[in-house]
């Protein structure tokens, strides 16, 4: 390779660098824009870190009973109060947070991913196979999805893991229909008739060329999809058909503060974990907002 093809090839990677970087600056511009996108993701990054480090800031076991003083009020003692068994609110939140961000962030990844992979598809090859295969996807949007995820979960033993594979294997239309609308797009793009000219395989044309441009809508659905199902799941939980006893949801602890009596004598017992479901689920609508006015190719810099 002579020296001037290196020169030229050297010029060509750091321009394309500097427009990979100028694009993440956009975005992130844009983004930082929005306050309340801003305020979302630092909340959402609050609770995340609580999550994590939950053995450290947990204050009591959250498994721990105290039938002696069962609920009682916040205090010095037991901060946000304690539940009908004596257990310690504060604590009990700090793990919940841990199963519903999970419960969202797992199913909603094993959503994405294959509604991604069935859409692109769908849309790539279109003709008789899109035809088929967006039936299939009627046909499952056509069920009660609350109701068809009752019924699963009653016939399976309630668990987290049951919870995430079923909330994962019916909320995955969504993004199908979104992939499949994009490649139908992407797929008449010069830049696809000029890769299948030197060859590449469909493979290659869907995962490497296709699929990274088509990103921006899904990661959108995915933010505002989260908070879907954390909802769905804290739904479920408190039905009494999510996470079990002792572990400690969201749901199953305004499951436990749904008798009217405790409601009003022991306010803090549904208040708090209420009130982390409404600040997560604000929270990431607001980032999803965010990030949909910031990925947004139409709106100027």
């Amino acid at each position: 390779m002579s020296n001037e093809q290196i020169i030229i090839n050297t010029q060509a990677g750091t321009l394309n660098k500097k427009k990979k970087e100028t694009m993440i600056k956009i975005t992130w511009r844009r983004f930082v824009r929005n306050r309340l996108a801003v305020i979302g993701l630092i909340t959402l990054s609050v609770i995340t870190l609580a999550a994590i480090f939950a053995p450290t800031l947990a204050t009591y076991d959250p498994t721990e009973q105290e039938l002696l003083n069962k609920l009682a009020a916040p205090s010095s003692e037991h901060f946000l109060g304690t539940d009908d068994l004596g257990r310690d609110i504060y604590s009990r939140l700090l793990y919940g947070a841990r199963v519903s961000l999970m419960v969202g962030f797992v199913s909603v990844s094993f959503a994405v991913i294959i509604g991604m992979i069935y859409g692109a598809v769908a849309g790539y090859y279109g003709g008789i196979i899109d035809n088929i295969m967006m039936r299939f996807v009627d046909v499952v949007i056509a069920f009660p999805l609350l109701f068809l995820l009752i019924t699963v979960v009653t016939i399976l033993k309630p668990s987290v893991f049951n919870i995430i594979a079923v909330l994962a294997l019916l909320s995955w239309t969504g993004t199908a229909r979104l992939v499949r609308g994009q490649f139908l797009s992407l797929k008449e793009r010069e830049f696809t008739d000029a890769v299948r000219v030197i060859g590449a395989s469909d493979f290659r044309i869907i995962f490497l060329h296709l699929l990274p441009n088509a990103l921006a809508p899904v990661i959108v659905a995915a933010t505002l999809g989260m908070g879907g199902m954390i909802l769905t799941e804290s739904g479920l939980s408190f039905l009494g058909l999510g996470v079990q006893p002792p572990t400690a949801s969201w749901g199953n602890m305004l499951q436990g503060a749904q008798n009217f009596t405790v409601m009003l004598t022991a306010w803090w017992y549904p208040f708090f974990p209420g009130l982390m479901i409404l600040i997560t689920v604000l929270s990431l609508n607001f980032v999803g907002d965010g990030l949909r006015d910031a990925l947004d190719p139409r709106l100027k810099d």
